[in-house]
């Protein structure tokens, strides 16, 4: 299985799936393929509906729409790899490919953990200090706020399979994952993983500590300024533009926490456990972007 390129690289590696439920990986691949093909048409239906609709030309529709794009970018690097092993056993997958789809995954998993800060702060600013918003966030202050969200991504993961492809890699090539993952990849190195390991938790938590603060902040400040208006009414409607987005920050950073522990400090929680949740945080939120589509359609018709 040596890799003529290198004296040193396994030329592939062997993705299980989901460890101990082989048998029913059929039955996987059904929520899967349904999950990925709502994606990229609800996804779709979003962007071509923004793109024709002028009155849906705001920030908050144009980061929806960056969102949805990397939405789709994430289901495909994740889900068509899981369907091949699901329903044709198709569980091998080169070493380069490999390292480029983790180098995605976890590429567009920040982008979005970006995106969201983005909204956060597009809510923040709509609801503290709506007098200023058309000021304050321009298409050009919207296309560089998503720019700047792309290129840390891209900078914070690239060491990542860089320093993977210094490690030795001679007998183990057995990923009890569906898909690769930095931890379940560098975990089969014939070496010393250190760096590998330190560098992933120090981007993890920076990530999640900087971001979720950010948040947290506007959410603060926003619940502050909600609870000042006199309205009834008022109060709820603002707090309406918020709930959808709260409920995704949720379900996007809960499976996604649960992941990065699981690594860790999770030794007891089942291989099956871990590798459904992960697949949850990548496949299940953009799902709820189009409930919130379709429970509120006030925001998302003419006006």
């Amino acid at each position: 299985m040596a890799d003529n390129a290198t004296d040193y690289h396994i030329s592939s590696f062997f993705l299980v799936g989901i460890p101990g439920l082989q048998e029913f990986h059929c039955w996987f691949g059904i929520p899967v393929c349904l999950l990925f093909s709502l994606t990229l048409l609800g996804n779709g239906v979003i962007i071509v509906t923004v793109r024709l609709e002028p009155s849906l030309h705001q920030p908050m529709y144009f980061f929806l729409c960056m969102l949805a794009v990397n939405d789709m970018g994430l289901a495909t690097s994740t889900a068509l790899k899981m369907l091949g092993i699901f329903w044709f056993d198709a569980h091998w997958i080169n070493f380069n490919i490999c390292l480029t789809q983790m180098y995605s995954i976890h590429t567009l998993c920040i982008l979005e953990s970006a995106l969201l800060v983005a909204m956060a702060f597009d809510r923040y600013v709509a609801i503290c200090i709506p007098l200023h918003y058309t000021t304050i966030l321009t298409t050009s202050v919207v296309i560089k706020m998503g720019v700047v969200g792309m290129i840390r991504a891209l900078l914070m993961v690239l060491p990542c399979p860089l320093l993977i492809n210094r490690l030795p890699y001679y007998t183990k090539y057995v990923i009890n994952h569906a898909y690769c993952e930095h931890m379940a990849v560098v975990k089969l190195a014939s070496a010393n993983t250190f760096i590998n390991r330190a560098y992933g938790i120090s981007v993890a938590l920076s990530v999640m500590t900087l971001d979720l603060g950010l948040i947290a902040t506007s959410y603060i400040k926003i619940l502050q300024a909600v609870f000042r208006l006199s309205s009834q009414n008022a109060r709820s409607k603002a707090m309406s533009t918020c709930v959808c987005h709260l409920c995704t920050i949720l379900v996007s950073y809960t499976p996604a926490l649960f992941s990065f522990l699981t690594h860790r400090i999770g030794k007891k929680v089942p291989p099956s456990v871990h590798i459904i949740f992960a697949s949850v945080y990548l496949l299940v939120p953009p799902q709820l972007i189009h409930l919130c589509m379709v429970l509120k359609p006030s925001r998302f018709v003419i006006e």
